[in-house]
């Protein structure tokens, strides 16, 4: 199995201007439009973080239909005046098999998606929840063509960081070795019985930001 690379990170929301506020406060800048998901009733929102690296804003599309099977990075729990937040993030593979495989931890049934012209592969959890608290992450397997950052507007923007925090760091770490995860990842440990969450650590224009994802 090939090394394995951070492709981006998932800001959920219950709304897309809603996360667009949350990442503009957060970040200074605004996040451009993406796309729907037709197989999960979402769309999203993005922001290039590097050449291949990238930040997404996903929300409940209010115009599609109900998907008949538990929504992706845990929207179906998010309530209407439910905050924002660093929810998850994603791993490219070029192998999706073989590193679902490899996982130390579940991360869910590979399956096809696409967004207009793009078409990849995922693992999704059947029960839609985030593996891990969302310190796991999805592992990802685009088609062959270039990465969808590259062909958003470069605002000055890098992912430096992501820290992962868990009360069992053990566990998170043993699971990105089985990844054989490259890539600025730190692993810290939470007391017993504290909420895991990812931590992203980028640099703007305007100076180091942090998104979090805790509640």
């Amino acid at each position: 199995m090939s090394s394995c690379h951070i492709d981006h990170i998932a800001i959920t929301a219950p709304s897309l201007q809603d996360g667009a506020d949350f990442v503009y406060q957060a970040l200074g800048v605004t996040p451009q439009p993406g796309g729907a998901h037709p197989r999960m009733g979402t769309h999203n929102l993005l922001l290039r973080l590097g050449e291949s690296v990238y930040l997404e804003v996903i929300a409940v599309d209010p115009g599609a239909p109900a998907p008949g099977r538990p929504r992706w990075f845990g929207l179906d729990a998010l309530q209407p005046g439910s905050p924002p937040r660093l929810a998850t993030w994603v791993v490219r593979s070029d192998d999706i098999a073989a590193g679902n495989a490899a996982s130390s931890e579940a991360l869910g049934k590979i399956e096809p998606m696409s967004r207009g012209a793009l078409n990849w592969q995922i693992t999704v959890p059947e029960d839609g929840s985030l593996s891990l608290g969302g310190t796991a992450p999805a592992l990802i397997q685009w088609e062959a063509g270039a990465h969808p950052a590259s062909r958003m507007p470069d605002l000055g923007l890098t992912l430096t960081r992501l820290e992962l925090f868990h009360p069992e760091p053990e566990r998170v770490s043993a699971l990105l070795s089985s990844l054989d995860m490259d890539g600025p990842l730190v692993v810290t440990a939470l007391a017993p019985g504290q909420a895991p969450y990812p931590a992203a650590h980028i640099q703007t224009p305007q100076g180091l930001r942090i998104l979090s994802g805790a509640c």
